[in-house]
């Protein structure tokens, strides 16, 4: 079995909490630590030696403070060493312009937040579907 390592910027201590009370059971997933915006992220993937330490799947919040959503996946894709990690981008709400600037960055999707454990559960099923690509 392959283990997808899986990591989410978000800033919102609740929706931590509830998407590692869902996820943190798949024995298919290696929850990395969470990061509280894209600043975080961009010093925890540089500080990491090996890259097959890198995750395989970043999961970015679009609405943080000091770096957003979007602004952690354009320096994702331009930077050589994390251009090939699949990046998707999650919102509260998710407007035809934020969705294409990020497919135009490189995001693999654009979603919109869900509010059940269901719709969390086929969210996660979507974004694994690219890493397997």
């Amino acid at each position: 079995m392959t283990i997808t390592r899986v990591v989410l910027v978000e800033d919102d201590p609740d929706d931590r909490d509830m998407f590692y009370s869902f996820f943190s059971s798949r024995k298919h997933l290696k929850l990395l630590p969470a990061m509280a915006n894209g600043v975080e992220l961009v010093e925890y993937l540089q500080n990491l030696g090996a890259d097959e330490a890198l995750p395989d799947l970043i999961i970015l919040d679009q609405n943080m403070p000091m770096m957003n959503g979007r602004q952690t996946l354009a320096f994702l894709k331009a930077n050589e060493r994390f251009a090939n990690i699949v990046a998707v981008i999650y919102s509260t709400y998710a407007d035809s312009n934020l969705i294409i600037e990020c497919k135009k960055l490189g995001a693999g999707m654009v979603a919109v937040k869900p509010i059940t454990e269901e719709g969390y559960l086929k969210m996660m099923d979507n974004f694994l579907q690219l890493v397997r690509k």
